[in-house]
């Protein structure tokens, strides 16, 4: 089966994206936009940390949820410094959790922090690959995890943080193609024209997808170290 073997920088989606650039590149970017990289981005730059949690497997977590905070970013803007938050999520979560398995340093990125966390992955590669891993979102109820649906806003998530990088190296079709996607795209107009961003507008949650939307607005560069994102 091809890959993208031979350049240094990749694009994948979702769990067989994780499979696929694993331990084959030196750091893997994890972009799961609305919104557990927002989420994640909000709470490490107010100097808490947040342990990924595998979606269904919440037993694993060392303590209850705490209910005063949760995926929603909106939720994270007071969050004290020295929090550390178990966040389960279907998508970004368990990609950070998958990803931690593979070898590879790991990185959650998304608009808000995709200079700063490309920046990091430069230095932290080391002349390595590099991957980036869209989220994208899952068909079926939430109560489980379908097959995998694309998703704009991560696509063009994933793009910003690969604009960061090109003259890194040798650029896959697919890094380039999402790099220019979100050259060219009105980065509001996507997040509330797209599915999950209707979604959470519909539901009252707009103020998250503005904090979404928001871009190179973070130094935060979360990165994975025992099963926690820090800065």
């Amino acid at each position: 089966m091809f890959g993208q073997e031979g350049y240094q920088l990749r694009l994948e989606w979702g769990d067989e994206g994780i499979a696929a650039l694993g331990g084959t590149c030196a750091v893997l970017v994890v972009v799961d936009v609305l919104s557990f990289s927002t989420a994640v981005d909000i709470a490490v730059g107010r100097g808490a940390a947040v342990r990924p949690v595998r979606w269904g497997d919440r037993e694993r977590a060392a303590a209850p949820a705490d209910p005063t905070w949760s995926l929603r970013p909106s939720s994270l803007v007071e969050l004290p410094a020295g929090t550390v938050l178990e966040l389960p999520s279907p998508n970004g979560a368990t990609l950070c959790d998958l990803a931690a398995a593979t070898g590879s340093l790991v990185l959650a990125g998304c608009l808000r922090n995709a200079r700063a966390v490309a920046t990091a992955a430069r230095e932290l590669a080391h002349g390595g690959p590099i991957g980036v891993v869209a989220a994208g979102e899952r068909w079926g109820p939430t109560t489980s995890r379908g097959p995998l649906r694309p998703a704009v806003e991560d696509l063009v998530g994933a793009g910003a943080v690969l604009a960061s990088l090109l003259g890194y190296g040798a650029a896959s079709v697919e890094a380039v193609v999402a790099a220019e996607v979100f050259a060219r795209s009105s980065v509001e107009d996507v997040l509330t024209g797209c599915v999950s961003g209707r979604e959470l507008i519909a539901a009252g949650h707009m103020g998250d997808v503005a904090l979404a939307s928001c871009v190179n607005v973070s130094d935060a560069v979360p990165r994975l170290v025992d099963g926690v994102l820090r800065a």
